[in-house]
C-alpha cells in the first residue's frame, strides 16, 4: 500500500545518526545522502526518507503520529530500542514488551526521534 514515508527533520545528520542506529539493529544498510540533501533508506518494500521542511519553517511531529518498523524477533525490538536511546531518541509509551490482542499478541518497542517523531518497533507474537 505505502511507497514510502518522509518525515521532517530539523538536522540531518543527527537524525542520520538515530536512524542509522535503530535501523542499523533491524539489519537495513545506513542512508545515503541525495543531491538534494535528504537522508534516503532503500529497502525491497519500501522507502524512508528524512528532509528539512522544504517550506523553511522548523520540523516538527505529528500528534498521534506513530511510524512503525518490522522487528523480526522481540531481540531485534530491544537492539532497536538500546541503539534508540543510545544515539539521541528517547524513551515513550510503555518499556518495551508483549501486548495482548485478540489474534495475536504484539511486541512493542516505542521511541521518540530528536525532533519528537514517535517511532515503533513492532513483532507479531503467535499465539
Amino acid at each position: 500500500m505505502f511507497s514510502h514515508v518522509m518525515i521532517g527533520v530539523n538536522d540531518i545528520d543527527t537524525s542520520k545518526k538515530f536512524y542509522d542506529a535503530i535501523l542499523g539493529a533491524l539489519g537495513h544498510a545506513p542512508g545515503q545522502i541525495d543531491p538534494k540533501g535528504r537522508c534516503v533508506y532503500m529497502t525491497k518494500t519500501g522507502i524512508f526518507i528524512l528532509t528539512k521542511p522544504i517550506n523553511g519553517e522548523p520540523a516538527c511531529h505529528g500528534n498521534g503520529t506513530t511510524i512503525g518498523f518490522t522487528a523480526e524477533t522481540p531481540a531485534l525490538a530491544d537492539a532497536w530500542h538500546e541503539a534508540g536511546l543510545v544515539n539521541g531518541g528517547t524513551a515513550c509509551e510503555d518499556a518495551p514488551g508483549i501486548r495482548p490482542g485478540p489474534a495475536f499478541d504484539l511486541y512493542l518497542a516505542y521511541l521518540r526521534d530528536p525532533d519528537g517523531n514517535k517511532m515503533c518497533a513492532l513483532h507479531r507474537v503467535a499465539k
